[in-house]
């Protein structure tokens, strides 16, 4: 694996979770990720407008969006993806290869190249697709490899976040330092929560933000257990690894 140039900053462009008050709240989820290869955008939010204003307000330009990677199919997740297109067409978009024709067929009309992914593939220098994770909702992550081990991005985390870095950790025999995202735990009993917790803890998880779909039990949970190294997620927070 190629390890990205850093500084690698990361900025959350969409979220149901406040944190700067400039920007405007949301259900879904998009992150802005750059210092890598390519300038990549993971998920699109569900509004498109929403998430061009809050890119705006951040000081992206649609322009500088190489790639569009989605997690999975649901409308939270690629609701702004066609507003982003009618701005920048000359983006790829990398999508699980199970999404629905028409939506494929409606990416490439706006002028985009299509990315069919099934099994784990390098997006570019330091970022690569997990591939698509199995469960009763199929999801793709993003991986990182950083100086300080690799780095999770993921959309919702349908699959279970403890199957999926079980999976990153075999797939690209490093460890993951730093998870960050949705991990979908709106719901579950505290004693679950910390089970999850636990295991995280156990996978060498050293760093953790939850945000999106992850409910405010689960975030403060793992606020608890990962005291400074809890990374409060919402729409605007800004991540630098050195």
């Amino acid at each position: 694996m190629m390890i990205s140039q850093l500084p690698l900053q990361m900025s959350v462009v969409y979220d149901n979770n406040p944190y700067d008050g400039r920007l405007k709240t949301d259900w879904g989820f998009s992150c802005f990720v750059e210092g890598q290869g390519k300038t990549i955008l993971f998920d699109t939010g569900a509004k498109g407008q929403i998430l061009l204003s809050n890119m705006e307000e951040l000081g992206i330009q649609s322009e500088r969006i190489g790639v569009v990677v989605l997690s999975h199919a649901h409308r939270d997740h690629t609701g702004g993806l066609d507003d982003l297109l009618s701005r920048n067409p000359r983006i790829e978009v990398w999508l699980p290869q199970f999404f629905a024709i028409d939506f494929k067929d409606q990416v490439r009309k706006k002028g985009a190249k299509v990315v069919e992914v099934t099994t784990p593939q390098k997006i570019g220098e330091g970022a690569y697709s997990s591939g698509v994770v199995e469960s009763w909702i199929k999801e793709q992550s993003l991986v990182l490899d950083t100086a300080q081990g690799l780095l999770l991005i993921t959309g919702c985390a349908h699959p279970g976040i403890v199957h999926i870095i079980a999976r990153i950790r075999d797939i690209f025999k490093k460890d993951i330092f730093m998870a960050l995202g949705g991990i979908h735990l709106a719901g579950f009993q505290k004693k679950e929560i910390r089970e999850i917790i636990r295991k995280c803890r156990d996978s060498g998880i050293e760093k953790v933000g939850l945000g999106h779909c992850s409910g405010d039990e689960a975030r403060k949970l793992f606020h608890e257990e990962y005291k400074e190294d809890f990374v409060e997620l919402g729409v605007g927070k800004k991540i630098e690894i050195q």
